[in-house]
């Protein structure tokens, strides 16, 4: 045996870093009590605590798969965290699991924003609330830059120059342009997915 080898050395075998270590697929009630603790921790949004969760606490997803399926539910009509519940869950625990985790992201709220709705109708006036509301709202923004910046570093780290144009253009397109973005998306998706096949083509 090789003194170069890992056994040799005592190191055992290699194990690779904890990011990149997935979890076992979590079951239907642990699907449904991990999206009930999302959203009602997700004040001014859901997406970055549910990034965190499944990435960097349960470990269930890369940061790559994430983005991938957060690409698909941003496609997809509706609201993007509920369509990323569903597609998730079903992923793991097929229809039961994505009516799990689409049963507790938004059966907690429901209540609770039912309960916030009457008490606001009765002191949403008061001004040390309105003031109090302004300040969550900038709370929430910057939870979002954060979010589109860690979402954003897998393809920093790949140097994937095809696919930080194509999001350049995009927002591009949606931002300054201000360009419809059901327009934006019919360009979009088959470019990106013409990229993806010539990739795999030239580069297999």
């Amino acid at each position: 045996m090789s003194l170069d080898s890992p056994l040799a050395a005592g190191s055992g075998p290699e194990v690779p870093p904890s990011s990149t270590v997935q979890a076992a697929p979590p079951g239907v009630i642990a699907l449904s009590l991990a999206f009930a603790k999302m959203s009602l921790a997700g004040f001014g949004g859901v997406l970055p605590f549910a990034r965190r969760a499944i990435v960097d606490e349960h470990r269930w997803m890369t940061a790559d798969e994430f983005n991938e399926t957060f690409a698909l539910c941003h496609f997809l009509p509706g609201p993007n965290i509920v369509n990323l519940s569903f597609v998730f869950g079903a992923r793991f625990r097929g229809f039961i699991g994505g009516l799990a985790a689409f049963a507790g992201l938004v059966g907690p709220p429901m209540i609770l924003v039912s309960v916030l709705a009457v008490l606001y109708m009765h002191y949403g006036e008061i001004p040390a609330l309105r003031r109090a509301l302004s300040g969550i709202s900038g709370a929430a923004i910057g939870l979002l830059v954060a979010t589109v910046f860690r979402m954003l570093m897998p393809l920093l780290k790949r140097r994937d120059l095809s696919a930080l144009l194509l999001m350049v253009a995009v927002f591009v397109a949606i931002g300054p342009a201000r360009l419809p973005l059901q327009m934006v998306l019919l360009v979009a998706a088959p470019v990106s997915l013409a990229i993806v096949f010539l990739k795999r083509r030239v580069l297999p």
